[in-house]
């Protein structure tokens, strides 16, 4: 895949040296409960409301596989929701040297894949918790009902990221992780953290779309419908049910 990454605009994530989502600054027993009482004030799991679905992606060189076919399968994630309701989704994705982005809100799978479609993978290493920072920091703006993380590898130190899992789980806003692959290191972290979001830890194998789509799929119910959606979901798809098994 070749082409321009997505360019900051006013509504992206961009304001360090290569696009680097701002790391949140410590945080005081007050500015939680504040961040806590602001974010349920959203109530973006009220009836009626919009869900709203991050959607990240590792997409470091060694994952342009999983990334054609993420591109190919996130409009089944805004199928999956309409009879529920309307999705909006933020595409998130790392890469290269400190390189870390984010889309506006799309509601539109079409203009989703146009933007992923611009978008070629580079080595780097991983930043998950950037990823996590920016969730919560939409969570508290905005209202974020699920996490999303798609990649293979974990290279952070974990007790960081299990900090930022852990305000996210206070904000109720739970993370599935969706592992690529065997690595024993990245499924510790994953797993750790899906457990203080209250959310789910799911390995799917390479190349294997049907895997990752029923994965998808249940997500994104998640965020339209919430519990209920993804309860009447694992009636028929296996990965609803793998979901709705994990979380608490």
């Amino acid at each position: 895949m070749s082409g321009e990454p997505i360019k900051p605009r006013g509504d992206a994530v961009s304001t360090k040296a290569g696009g680097a989502v701002p790391q949140a600054g410590a945080s005081t027993s007050e500015d939680i409960a504040a961040f806590v009482a602001r974010a349920r004030a959203l109530s973006p799991h009220a009836p009626g409301a919009k869900g709203r679905l991050i959607f990240a992606l590792d997409a470091t060189l060694s994952r342009q596989p999983t990334w054609d076919m993420a591109c190919a399968l996130q409009a089944d994630m805004f199928r999956e929701t309409a009879a529920l309701g309307s999705l909006d989704i933020r595409l998130v994705y790392y890469r290269g040297y400190n390189e870390c982005r984010a889309t506006g809100w799309i509601s539109d799978s079409a203009r989703l894949a146009t933007l992923m479609s611009k978008i070629d993978c580079r080595g780097g290493d991983t930043q998950i918790g950037k990823v996590l920072s920016e969730a919560r920091r939409e969570a508290v703006a905005s209202g974020v009902r699920a996490v999303v993380f798609v990649g293979d590898a974990m290279e952070e130190n974990v007790d960081e990221l299990c900090a930022k899992a852990g305000e996210l789980g206070m904000l109720k806003v739970p993370v599935f992780l969706f592992q690529e692959g065997h690595d024993a290191v990245a499924e510790k972290a994953f797993r750790e953290i899906a457990r203080l979001t209250g959310g789910a830890w799911c390995r799917f194998d390479p190349g294997a779309a049907a895997q990752l789509r029923e994965l998808l799929r249940a997500a994104a119910a998640y965020a339209a419908g919430g519990r209920e959606a993804l309860l009447k979901l694992a009636g028929s798809v296996s990965g609803a049910a793998m979901l709705i098994g994990q979380m608490k």
